[in-house]
């Protein structure tokens, strides 16, 4: 299943903006039906979402990363500007990471909605081998979606204790800028390259979760269900 990608933009911009001023999920989703865009459509495209907004959590976190270890390496030069880098790092990270968390909960709206759909609907089958055949589909896409979800968690929960430092040094130096100050952070240094790395494994495994669970959609989406 490809979904028509300038199709989809042209109806979801409004239409989201109606779903995001009523608080409806349902309503929303009945919108995109009457316009021929399906939950399954819906959660395709909000789990790209989801990777493209974890891959560039990935660039950022390292962004930050870079900004902290400029700022360790201070041995004279403009101590205020690389501070000021840093701390827009910081913001630009809290950005991020907020936009990961929504769009995880996104994914999980959707695939909710999806699969109480898809359970309901299968006492309308008169066949008895065609709803076991979409019986075990839709167990097949749950547990896929309910492994994406996991994974995408695993990751997030990674991204606070990144934040976590990088706000008590931000903090820190606000009131502390000096050449003294700087040099007592190269201790911190280690502990956060170690947190960077383990949160930059853990998003790549999400992305790459992601990327399987789109391609297993696409066959998926041009059956019957």
């Amino acid at each position: 299943m490809t979904v028509n990608r300038f199709r989809l933009g042209m109806v979801v911009l409004p239409v989201l903006l109606m779903g995001l001023l009523s608080g409806c999920q349902s309503a929303y989703f009945a919108t995109m039906e009457k316009f021929g865009v399906h939950k399954r459509d819906i959660l395709v495209e909000r789990v790209e979402q989801a990777r493209e907004s974890q891959q560039q959590a990935k660039e950022q976190f390292q962004s930050a990363l870079e900004a902290f270890s400029a700022l360790t390496g201070f041995d004279g030069g403009e101590l205020e500007r690389r501070y000021k880098t840093l701390r827009d790092q910081l913001q630009a990270s809290e950005e991020q990471a907020a936009q990961v968390r929504e769009r995880i909960v996104a994914v999980e709206q959707v695939a909710a909605a999806l699969f109480d759909e898809w359970q309901e609907e299968l006492d309308q089958y008169k066949s008895a081998s065609l709803r076991r055949s979409s019986e075990q589909q839709l167990r097949d896409t749950r547990n896929r979606c309910d492994q994406l979800v996991r994974s995408m968690r695993r990751a997030e929960q990674h991204i606070e204790p990144v934040l976590e430092p990088l706000r008590d040094q931000v903090l820190y130096l606000k009131h502390n800028l000096n050449a003294r100050a700087v040099a007592a952070l190269r201790n911190e240094l280690e502990g956060i390259q170690t947190d960077v790395r383990r949160l930059v494994r853990e998003l790549e495994q999400a992305v790459d979760e992601a990327d399987r669970f789109i391609r297993q959609m696409e066959p998926a989406g041009q059956a019957a269900k």
